[in-house]
């Protein structure tokens, strides 16, 4: 829990913040304004990329498990790879070669894909940062590869015009290891990767806190992202103070950047309105007031590259990306390279089928905007963190809504099999909730499409779908609907309002 009446244990010794209009409070930093530009883009590409993909087994959380004696990972790196105290994770970083990499046909299949923004993990839980810290040997500068990720995929990605983000998982290096009499991880000329030996449950000590907001100030210094994503470990009670620290630091650096960013939180790591909240593997089941990103991976079995992904769809993922900006939230999509930096041909064909299909619809997309519902059908979603797996997939009979000024979006959720499609939430007896419809057209058809408006629904003719693939979106132009009249009866006064919530 976030302390947001006062200040938690210790504040007092939190560092300086810097100076600027944000103050190292949830108070000054509720002054936080989420960009147009992060509203406008609703697809971001995530990269889970770093040394946990060189034993591709199963998850990026291998460097844990695999010195958890109760794990089938224990007894996997063991027979593998060898005892836990003659080859601990730290000897996997020569496998981490970037040999293949071409940073700049990343940035082309990412803009190709639809994305407009890219948010690369600078530094997961294993302790091996991917950019250039100055405090650290374990740096993908200074072992490994000897390249700056970081630097490289940003000249890249804004090369293409696309905004740039990192992601930092640092926090949870201090709880991720295992400290057992054998494993490398005990070794003192190790503690500098592993972090020192501690109990589980003991909290993060003073110099891993301090270090943790000078790697993380360090990077936003250096590499001026225009987003920083954390993961959940920021929560601890003893971050309370230093993640407030950061949040300045960074608000006031883009200020005087001249740069408009955005800082991602899970759970109640930040204060509301301080940040945007983050929802991993999951969504919701209504519209948010205050804007939300989902984060998930084209991989149902992990985020870094392993050698059963199990991946996902096209045609499921751009369901999921219509459901989640009609909430009022924007997608965040990773993929999991392999350790010389190819991108697997599965997951390449999955980002630019998205962004076929977002070519000729993302005028229903990009820039746009609630409506007063999110959309209609059969199919409800299950609401909350990693309740992506209890989720049925969506049917053509679903419908997602979007809005730009006065112009409606209906996008199907599936391929219609009919020549008929009736919008039931646009019937003649709801004018208060859209006004007149002016026009009817389907996005990638030339001309307008016939349609009859009753008291059941919006009726509109489609022309044949031979083509057609994962939805259609159609355009409905309308004329605001006239304020609502108050008018009395007998029973006292009435407003048109009303009628809007009993219709929907």
């Amino acid at each position: 829990m976030i302390a947001t009446t006062q200040e938690a244990p210790g504040a007092a010794h939190a560092p300086d913040a810097g100076a600027g209009r944000f103050e190292a409070t949830w108070a000054s930093l509720g002054q936080f304004e989420i960009p147009d530009w992060y509203r406008d883009a609703k697809l971001g590409i995530f990269i889970h990329w770093g040394v946990a993909s060189v034993p591709a087994y199963k998850s990026e959380w291998y460097p844990k498990w695999m010195y958890q004696r109760d794990s089938e990972f224990f007894a996997y790196h063991a027979e593998t790879h060898g005892p836990q105290g003659t080859f601990g994770f730290k000897d996997f970083i020569p496998g981490f070669t970037m040999s293949a990499w071409d940073p700049a046909a990343w940035a082309e299949l990412f803009e190709a894909s639809g994305a407009r923004y890219v948010v690369p993990v600078a530094e997961h839980h294993d302790g091996i940062a991917h950019y250039d810290y100055s405090k650290s040997r374990w740096t993908t500068l200074k072992v490994g590869p000897r390249r700056d990720l970081i630097r490289e995929l940003g000249d890249a990605v804004r090369g293409r015009g696309l905004k740039y983000g990192v992601s930092s998982h640092r926090a949870y290096n201090w709880r991720f290891y295992t400290y057992e009499d054998g494993f490398d991880t005990t070794d003192p000329a190790f503690s500098d990767l592993y972090a020192r030996p501690h109990a589980p449950d003991e909290a993060a000590d003073e110099p891993f806190l301090r270090d943790w907001l000078a790697r993380t100030e360090e990077l936003v210094d250096k590499y001026r992202p225009d987003l920083v994503w954390f993961d959940w470990c920021i929560g601890w009670p003893e971050f309370e103070p230093y993640r407030r620290a950061f949040a300045a630091h960074y608000y006031n650096a883009a200020d005087r950047w001249g740069k408009e960013v955005v800082v991602n939180y899970k759970e109640e790591d930040f204060a509301p309105g301080t940040g945007v909240f983050d929802i991993e593997r999951g969504q919701l089941d209504e519209i948010r007031a205050d804007f939300w990103q989902t984060d998930t991976s084209i991989s149902r079995n992990g985020w870094a590259y392993n050698e059963d992904p199990g991946n996902k769809s096209a045609t499921s993922l751009l369901h999921d990306l219509m459901d989640v900006i009609s909430k009022n939230g924007c997608l965040l999509l990773n993929i999991g390279p392999r350790p010389d930096g190819t991108i697997t041909q599965e997951q390449e064909d999955v980002l630019r089928t998205m962004g076929a299909w977002l070519r000729q619809n993302g005028e229903a997309v990009y820039g746009t905007r609630p409506w007063k519902v999110f959309g209609e059908g059969p199919t409800r979603v299950k609401a909350g963190t990693f309740q992506e797996k209890e989720n049925a997939g969506f049917t053509p009979e679903d419908l997602r809504f979007t809005a730009s000024g006065d112009t409606l979006y209906a996008t199907t959720l599936g391929v219609p099999s009919g020549d008929r499609l009736l919008v039931r939430s646009l019937g003649s007896t709801l004018k208060l909730l859209l006004g007149d419809v002016l026009s009817v057209e389907m996005l990638g058809h030339d001309g307008p499409l016939a349609w009859e408006r009753g008291a059941d629904g919006l009726a509109v003719t489609l022309p044949p779908l031979d083509h057609a693939r994962h939805g259609i979106a159609l355009r409905i132009r309308t004329r605001p609907p006239e304020a609502p009249k108050r008018t009395a009866d007998a029973a006292g006064s009435h407003t048109a309002d009303n009628d809007i919530d009993s219709a929907v």
